[in-house]
């Protein structure tokens, strides 16, 4: 009689055992690669071409090109054939517009951030917390000539921003140095904050005056003042600002545009704790 051969389960433990030949450290390569793909089109209006973005992710242009043509099927990147150009795609935008559904704050702060603009006549932003960075995901243009730092979706660092010292401010002395850390403190202009002992000593500052100060240390010649937003837990997630031209944001403005920014970011705060109680 001809026996059946044996078909294991996957919870076999040799079968367990099978490396998968994709993974790397604990997670999967191509997925990964695929994600670094989106993040670089996301930081770049302008699109890259075939072979710079392979060099900028550190791929090979055929393995690029196929990872690019998946996620092209699925509408998360696009193809301009006239420039020969890879572009981020319309279901990026419906993927990551889930998350600002999910927090669903954004839509309220837009009242906040327009009293903002119009009390201090700079533009106004709303930046959320996302690990070790926070993210601009609203802003309103001030009616002055503006350089913008940073465009709605970028992320920068929490210890390099305004809106991210205003936020490390509300942290514990472990969580900072741990943050310092995994993310270092990179010199970005000559008036960057490089040393740990200087930034306990600003955060200090921030939250005896109740708002930070970006003082050029991201961009030289730009100056924002943010202040704190908490969540109806009362815990620090998100940031307001107002960014401008330094010769705008100058010395004898700041402690009037910093109580402005204070008293927005804390009725914010308030309306998310009320919201939460009805």
């Amino acid at each position: 009689m001809k026996r059946e051969p044996i078909r294991r389960k996957p919870s076999d433990p040799d079968v367990r055992a099978q490396p998968d030949p994709d993974a790397r450290d604990g997670g999967v390569q191509s997925v990964d690669r695929a994600l670094q793909i989106m993040e670089a089109l996301a930081e770049d209006d302008e699109g890259y071409r075939l072979t710079d973005l392979a060099i900028r992710i550190g791929l090979p242009p055929s393995t690029a090109h196929r990872l690019l043509t998946t996620l092209e099927n699925r509408r998360f990147v696009q193809f301009d054939r006239e420039e020969s150009k890879w572009h981020i795609g319309a279901q990026s935008f419906v993927v990551g517009s889930t998350f600002m559904r999910r927090r669903n704050f954004s839509a309220r702060a837009l009242p906040y951030l327009r009293k903002l603009r119009d009390q201090t006549r700079e533009t106004a932003n709303l930046a959320v917390v996302d690990d070790d960075s926070i993210i601009v995901v609203s802003r309103i243009e001030s009616r002055e000539i503006m350089r913008s730092l940073t465009k709605v979706g970028g992320r920068v660092a929490l210890i390099a921003s305004g809106v991210g010292k205003a936020v490390l401010a509300a942290y514990s002395d472990a969580d900072i140095n741990a943050i310092i850390r995994r993310r270092g403190m990179p010199r970005l202009t000559e008036k960057s904050i490089i040393r740990p002992g200087e930034l306990f000593r600003e955060l200090e500052t921030v939250r005896r005056q109740g708002y930070a100060v970006d003082d050029e240390e991201a961009r030289l010649g730009l100056r924002c003042v943010a202040a704190v937003v908490f969540n109806d837990c009362s815990e620090p997630f998100a940031a307001v600002s107002v960014s401008g031209m330094a010769d705008r944001l100058t010395d004898d403005r700041l402690p009037e545009i910093g109580a402005i920014v204070h008293q927005i970011a804390a009725e914010l705060s308030a309306e998310l704790r009320g919201s939460s109680r009805t």
